[in-house]
């Protein structure tokens, strides 16, 4: 295991990350999945609110033609999650002035209800075993602060989430050992720091900046999986490593939190 751990600062690590995130959004795969993102729909705070109430796990939705378009078909039977658009008139008294006269209902879908064409990710489950255990001592950190862990089937592109109301961690459980540590202490995180949030993104970015600062001082590499993870979040590079300086403390503090779990205790010390 390595040695990272005992070191409460994990600036070396932060500073790997704000590396990674850099090179990953220099390049030509990065432009390729922002082209591709480009594509949807940014929805409303009360479309959002509207779509995690009919399909907790919805990650990328949108509309039946949208999706013919990016060569993906909705599968029969599936149910649709309804959305308010807005009706837009012409105001013939003013050149080209758009007027909203009221919404109506329309029907989007999640990605996990269509098949087709893969979608570009520059997020890749990491693969590899926990011979260590370590899983399972990342289940008792998260019972230390009152969390339950319960193994679950997300379906699509979900790993995992956090439940603050009901003190419950929920971890995708066909993924590989390896992507189920980094989910986790991603979610602990979640669990210590964000009961209350502003920034949805500034959280997602605070918890698997976190995540892999634990990984990685645990001897997992998640950089597959966590630059792209923060960059697409954050915005891309730039902002990516401008809001990991501004939360470096809380990361590190967070990451501290967790490790200790894997400190030797001070009898072992003194057996050694």
């Amino acid at each position: 295991m390595s040695n990272y751990y005992k070191n409460n600062n994990h600036s070396e690590l932060i500073e790997k990350l704000s590396a990674g995130i850099a090179g990953l959004t220099s390049s030509t795969e990065w432009q390729h999945y922002l082209d591709f993102q480009s594509r949807f729909h940014r929805y409303s705070y009360s479309n959002t609110l509207l779509i995690a109430a009919q399909r907790r796990d919805a990650s990328q939705v949108a509309g039946f033609s949208a999706w013919r378009k990016l060569n993906r078909s909705v599968r029969k039977g599936e149910k649709a999650i309804w959305i308010l658009a807005p009706i837009i008139y012409h105001n013939v008294d003013l050149d080209d002035d758009k007027v909203v006269r009221g919404f109506k209902w329309i029907a989007v879908f999640d990605v996990t209800q269509t098949d087709g064409e893969g979608l570009p990710s520059v997020c890749n489950r990491i693969d590899g075993e926990d011979a260590k255990g370590i899983y399972v001592k990342l289940v008792e950190v998260a019972e230390s602060i009152g969390f339950t862990v319960e193994d679950h089937e997300f379906g699509g592109s979900v790993n995992g989430d956090c439940v603050h109301r009901e003190h419950l961690i929920r971890v995708e459980s066909r993924n590989s050992p390896a992507q189920r540590i980094k989910t986790l202490a991603h979610e602990i995180t979640h669990a210590i720091l964000h009961e209350d949030f502003d920034s949805r993104p500034l959280a997602e970015l605070e918890a698997e900046s976190t995540a892999y600062v634990v990984c990685q001082a645990l001897g997992i590499d998640s950089s597959s999986y966590s630059f792209g993870y923060v960059a697409s979040w954050s915005g891309g590079g730039e902002q990516a490593i401008a809001g990991i300086k501004a939360s470096c403390e809380r990361i590190q503090k967070t990451a501290a939190i967790i490790l200790r779990a894997f400190e030797p205790s001070s009898a072992g010390q003194q057996a050694a």
